[in-house]
């Protein structure tokens, strides 16, 4: 809104030609009432004092608007800040500088109080506004407050305009037998965009190297009750939840009046139900019947129905929320072979000196040696680290099993071959050790638990002067031999006998025990335990 020249009593209102559009935006009298440039304590006056005027007053708004589409009639603005953002020197005492460089000093403004006694002393105060850019108040004219106050009733600015014209049919459809186009739709609407999917493109390509960013969605923050409860709580709290009883138990065969045989109990295990706690007995004895005629009456059912109902009514109900986890989430992550290197992939030592196929290994408790029994009818002792053999053993018969003893103070060995078992000395150790071993190694006096006859039918104990060790001369081939975690028993099994197939001796007194005499059973294995576990076939 612009003041007019006090030459014209007409008000400008036209377009701002080449020289205004460099100039700020100047007071929009739409926005009068909302920026509060009119007291809304004088409003009344706009609507009421000016509404007989309104058409009366038509013809001469008419000539007023055409009278203004000259430029002359606007005066020029007195601040030349030029266009710079007033927000700029809001807390400035300045509102910016003139051409010369020189500060232009705000004007004083009324406060409240003196706003509302001027309004109070000049009836024509509601019309003034401030001109924020050029820092003075304007008045507005009649015509300019019937344009405001239309406006603001949502009407058209000028009053003679229609809204409500008749609509006037410049178009005649006499004869008219086709569309005002009946040209046949062209290809390029049936087929795909081409420049459209090259946008698609482009954005995707943009998408993934990140110059396209899209917003996250931004987290609601989480408000609660600082000296309140808990809202989960005081919601439960509110209303009590229903929550459903539990179904009684459905009847299952046992109970059935027909039930198959083995749900029928005998007369002892009736006796036995008789000397169990209330708690663990049973509340039902199944029993048959030929027909479901001759049934009786349940002698229990009334005691049964209010044991129900006391659950229901004294009871209280939990819910329980069922946690569902997920089975594969249960079992342990193996982690990946390549993870897991180095691992032998592969051969880093052989060890060679049989010609035949090796039927038996065992490792000496430290680790450092190692026996091997072959066919070759040889038993081997090898260093582990470096693969040298240090002892060979040539016994002229298939090597079944090797052993070492368990005790690293006692380094013999153990080996089979056909129907015999020797205990070798290896010859490892201190002299200590070494004494040990070849004292253990003389045969003394046999004792046994068994009979006389018994022991000289199932083994004999014999020196062996070629390899300086024992013999335990069986009467059928020995395919597995034991020790002892203490090392002072040695078990033997033999499975292709039915009788006396696994003995078990104990070094140091020569003593023979017999551990499936008299059974049917032929063993297979066996290990070492706190008890004696076998793996036994059965004759059928």
């Amino acid at each position: 809104m612009r003041r007019t020249s006090p030459r014209s009593t007409t008000p400008s209102l036209k377009t701002m030609n080449h020289q205004e559009s460099q100039r700020p935006e100047k007071v929009n009298p739409l926005e009068m009432r909302d920026l509060g440039f009119i007291e809304s304590g004088n409003n009344d006056g706009l609507d009421d004092n000016h509404d007989q005027d309104e058409l009366a007053d038509s013809s001469q708004s008419r000539q007023a608007v055409d009278e203004s589409d000259s430029s002359e009639d606007e005066v020029a603005p007195r601040n030349t800040i030029g266009d710079v953002p007033l927000e700029w020197y809001k807390d400035e005492k300045h509102i910016g500088y003139d051409i010369a460089g020189k500060k232009i000093k705000k004007k004083e403004r009324q406060d409240k109080l003196d706003s509302f006694l001027a309004s109070a002393d000049d009836s024509k105060n509601w019309r003034k506004i401030y001109d924020e850019y050029n820092d003075e108040e304007v008045e507005l004219t009649k015509e300019e407050t019937k344009l405001i106050r239309r406006l603001l009733k949502g009407k058209a600015p000028h009053a003679e305009f229609d809204p409500y014209a008749p609509y006037v049919d410049w178009f005649k459809w006499d004869d008219a037998k086709h569309p005002l186009s009946n040209a046949p739709e062209p290809k390029r609407r049936f087929i795909p965009s081409k420049w459209e999917s090259k946008k698609v493109v482009e954005y995707v390509r943009a998408i993934r190297k990140g110059l396209i960013k899209f917003d996250k969605p931004k987290e609601e923050p989480r408000l609660y009750l600082l000296w309140g409860d808990d809202s989960s709580s005081a919601d439960r709290t509110k209303h009590l939840a229903y929550i459903p009883p539990p179904k009684p138990k459905l009847p299952g065969h046992e109970e059935s009046y027909n039930p198959s045989l083995e749900y029928l109990p005998t007369q002892e295990e009736i006796n036995t139900y008789q000397l169990m706690y209330e708690e663990d007995r049973p509340k039902f004895i199944p029993k048959r019947f030929t027909s479901f005629r001759s049934i009786p009456a349940y002698e229990n059912a009334i005691k049964d129905s209010f044991e129900r109902c006391l659950d229901l009514y004294l009871c209280p109900r939990v819910r329980k929320k069922r946690i569902n986890i997920d089975p594969e989430s249960l079992k342990p992550k193996l982690p990946s072979r390549k993870d897991l290197r180095p691992y032998p992939v592969t051969c880093y030592l052989e060890y060679r000196g049989h010609e035949g196929a090796v039927l038996s290994i065992s490792v000496e408790p430290s680790g450092q040696w190692i026996a091997s029994g072959s066919k070759d009818g040889t038993v081997r002792i090898w260093e582990v680290e470096t693969g040298r053999c240090l002892r060979v053993w040539e016994l002229g018969e298939a090597v079944q099993h090797v052993a070492w003893n368990p005790l690293l103070e006692l380094p013999i060995l153990a080996v089979s071959v056909g129907s015999d078992v020797l205990i070798l000395n290896t010859g490892f150790g201190n002299e200590e050790q070494q004494r040990k071993a070849k004292e253990l190694l003389q045969i003394g006096t046999p004792t046994s638990s068994d009979d006389s006859d018994d022991i000289s039918s199932v083994l004999s104990w014999l020196q062996d002067e070629k390899h300086d060790c024992i013999r335990l001369r069986h009467f059928r081939t020995v395919s597995s031999i034991e020790w002892h975690r203490k090392g002072d028993y040695l078990s033997t099994v033999m499975p292709a006998v039915v009788n006396h197939a696994n003995q078990e001796q104990f070094l140091y007194t020569s003593s023979l025990r017999n551990l499936l005499k008299d059974s049917l059973l032929s063993t297979m294995a066996f290990q070492y335990h706190q008890f004696f576990i076998l793996l036994v076939q059965s004759s059928s």
